[in-house]
């Protein structure tokens, strides 16, 4: 069966340059979360057109090596695609559904963090972290000097094997959402043993629910007061009053103005927690204690965080329901090749 012709490669309006227009759209899909479908759409062309004529480039970027060099601070996440089925490829599926990916947190000159992707590997599991490791080279792995990760003992393991030289750090949020996750387990437990039911509309405790999930330092002179009569309506709430407290003292070791005093903070969450009498409070303590290295690593690491690797598995993971608008093709001004050429 013949093939047929060639596609034509897409071109915009008024483009002499087929190169710099395959260039333009692989940004589009990079920086503005278009779609191949979005572009083709632009384009006025079919789908398959746009997809091999950039697929070539893409897989030129892929197989260069240059982007693992330099790279110091490595994060790593999980990420899901929630789009595709779990079916293998050969029942008809579309890949992978959990993959791990590992980004470049290394700061630049300035000091700021500047995120780039570098690979996206089949599977969420330490063992996939620890092949892509492997497959790095000992090269590569020397120079990691800072690895930072969510809580996941997965990744832990494969950075300890990996990575012998490089400083674990555990990321800021995840640390702060653990410790408010804290006061709503507390919160629900003591409603379910003062009235024996759920959350209502005028339970006190329920009415705070979303003002527990706030910094002090950012609450109100309102919601001040109506944390503090809630507190006051009965002596049992006591409990979410220390759980908040306690949440409070962890959020406030990453908002000090430098990271000697914030560390000091965090020693005191750890020697501190694990005798509170209210559980869930000395769970989170016994938490952090098998964490403690890499607790205390963001203080040491003049504030090494994960946050880069999440904005980037946000970016990679945009639903296409929720992508921007696709920029309006504009003609770009012509170059001397062009001009020569068209000459």
């Amino acid at each position: 069966m013949a093939s047929g012709p060639p596609r034509r490669p897409p071109a915009r309006r008024g483009s002499a340059d087929p190169a710099r227009d395959r260039w333009w759209a692989i940004e589009q899909i990079r920086r503005e979360h278009a779609s191949v479908n979005g572009i083709r759409r632009q384009l006025g062309t079919g789908w398959r057109t746009v997809w091999e004529s950039i697929q070539p480039l893409l897989a030129k970027a892929d197989a260069d090596q240059s982007r693992f060099e330099g790279v110091t601070i490595l994060g790593v996440d999980e990420h899901v695609w929630h789009h595709v089925s779990t079916k293998p490829i050969e029942d008809g599926g579309r890949g992978p559904k959990e993959l791990t990916g590992m980004v470049d947190l290394t700061r630049d000159e300035h000091g700021r963090t500047r995120a780039r992707l570098l690979d996206l590997v089949p599977g969420r599991s330490g063992q996939a972290y620890k092949g892509w490791l492997q497959e790095r080279g000992e090269g590569f792995r020397c120079g990691v000097q800072i690895a930072t990760l969510d809580p996941f003992h997965g990744y832990k393991n494969a950075i300890d094997d990996q990575l012998d030289d490089a400083r674990a750090v555990l990321d800021a949020f995840h640390v702060v959402k653990l410790s408010t996750q804290v006061v709503d387990d507390v919160r629900r437990r003591v409603q379910q043993d003062t009235t024996g039911h759920r959350g209502r509309r005028g339970d006190p405790l329920y009415r705070i629910r979303n003002i527990l999930r706030a910094g002090a330092e950012n609450l109100t002179d309102r919601q001040r007061a109506r944390l503090q009569a809630a507190f006051a309506a009965d002596e049992r709430h006591v409990e979410v009053e220390v759980a908040w407290r306690c949440a409070q003292q962890v959020r406030s070791a990453y908002h000090q103005d430098t990271h000697a005093g914030g560390r000091v903070i965090a020693e005191q969450v750890l020697s501190s927690f694990l005798a509170c009498p209210i559980r869930e409070v000395a769970r989170l303590g016994r938490t952090l204690k098998q964490w403690r290295s890499e607790f205390l690593g963001y203080f040491d690491t003049n504030g090494a965080s994960n946050g880069g690797t999440e904005a980037v598995n946000g970016l990679i993971g945009t639903p296409p329901s929720h992508r921007p608008r696709l920029q309006k093709p504009r003609q770009l001004p012509p170059t001397e090749c062009s001009s020569s050429a068209a000459g």
